[in-house]
């Protein structure tokens, strides 16, 4: 993640710090919630090509003061011990932020995962899990998919897991619905982002239906996000993904190009590019893809009132100032792509209690959860007169060190 000057986890860090500074918090504690608990770094030998290739793979457990860590792990080329800090980190606040009983964790391997074949990316996630069974575990840390990883790869690693350690379903979430996923965990992080849309409209006054949308991203948050969007009756005039974007000024039917796994293969549309659709004039503009590609180059170019973040980071800090002080409203990643974490949350306590809800209750509880988060964050931010990123942080630290301060962390 290229972000000027500081790291990720730095930015990240920073954010923490301004929120302890409002909370009143004791600077000693601000560090101690700074800093992540556990870093394991392993190395993946890996036969490709008849050669072997040595992958290095990351675990960062961030903090468990609220319970077991929980978040994602990457398959990407460009994964390092920062970005997977940072990204711990950002899952101890939004896990907090929702109020699910869980810290902050994430993983990743630095591997270009678009150039593996399936049985070379079952390798790595069986190797990644023989290397930190020890540290993960339904009551310790459950991983979950993140970029270039899927529900087929939590299978794997479920499998391993069993192999090592016997019957835990809970070990990991974001499985295939046929091996103890939930039914609706799939959609929940795109649903979600819907619904925080449409709660965010609400609350500034501006009618959800017929709200104008635009989205970068068509992996499964962006599309999820676009078809519950056009459900709750806002109209999404442009989506792009890697292969470039479409826009119609009357609204895309989204449940008719649902299907197509690229953009590139849908017609009837306008073409634009990737980029564009970041420029494009509506009500909404929802990142769903990678992280900083709002910054300084393009914000000026900005034509939204309201950016909803569906990627992690995807404003960089400048970007993120000069847009708020513009008056666009901005709702920070950590409240409004957290309902991934959410269903993943639904998923943890069914395998638990080895109990399956059906479709409807999932949404339900989902959609009743993002909308109390959402106006819980609005209230915050009315009450120390800040804008939604500060808020959400607010009430996230002042959680986490609430349960840190409970346990006697510091005897």
């Amino acid at each position: 993640m290229t972000h000027s000057g500081s790291s990720a986890f730095d930015e990240v860090n920073e954010k923490v710090a301004q929120a302890g500074e409002l909370l009143k918090i004791k600077p000693g504690v601000i560090k101690a919630l700074s800093s992540c608990e556990r870093e394991v770094v392993i190395s993946i030998p890996l036969r490709r090509d008849g050669e072997v290739d040595v992958l290095t793979g990351y675990r960062v457990q961030h903090n468990s003061a609220r319970g077991p860590r929980k978040g994602g792990i990457r398959f990407h080329q460009d994964v390092d011990l920062d970005e997977v800090r940072a990204l711990a980190s950002l899952m101890t606040w939004k896990t907090a932020l929702i109020d699910v009983p869980f810290g902050g964790a994430k993983g990743g391997v630095a591997v270009d995962a678009s150039k593996l074949t399936p049985i070379q990316k079952e390798e790595i996630i069986r190797r990644w899990t023989r290397s930190l069974v020890h540290v993960l575990g339904h009551h310790r840390d459950i991983p979950a998919p993140d970029m270039g990883t899927d529900s087929r790869t939590m299978a794997w690693l479920m499998d391993e897991f069993h192999r090592l350690e016997g019957f835990q379903p809970a070990c990991v979430t974001g499985k295939p619905v046929e091996l103890f996923g939930a039914h609706g965990r799939e959609e929940a992080t795109g649903r979600g982002v819907a619904q925080i849309t449409a709660a965010t409209l609400e609350k500034h006054d501006a009618k959800v239906k017929g709200a104008t949308v635009a989205i970068q991203g068509f992996g499964n948050v962006g599309r999820y996000a676009a078809l519950v969007c056009q459900e709750l009756g806002m109209k999404v005039i442009a989506i792009s993904d890697v292969t470039g974007g479409i826009k119609d000024k009357s609204g895309i039917d989204i449940k008719e190009i649902f299907g197509h796994k690229t953009l590139e293969t849908v017609e009837g549309y306008e073409r634009i590019t990737s980029d564009e659709v970041l420029e494009i004039n509506c009500e909404v503009l929802i990142p769903a893809a990678l992280g900083g590609v709002i910054n300084e180059t393009n914000c000026g170019k900005i034509n939204a009132d309201f950016i909803v973040e569906g990627a992690n980071q995807p404003l960089t800090i400048t970007a993120d100032r000069e847009l708020r002080a513009a008056g666009v409203v901005i709702v920070p990643d950590i409240l409004a792509n957290s309902g991934g974490v959410m269903g993943s949350y639904f998923e943890w306590t069914q395998n638990i209690q080895e109990f399956s809800w059906p479709l409807e209750k999932f949404r339900r509880e989902l959609d009743l959860r993002m909308d109390k988060a959402f106006g819980n964050v609005h209230k915050v931010s009315k009450q120390y007169s800040v804008d939604l990123r500060t808020a959400a942080m607010v009430v996230a630290v002042d959680r986490v060190a609430e349960a840190f301060d409970m346990r006697g962390s510091l005897v």
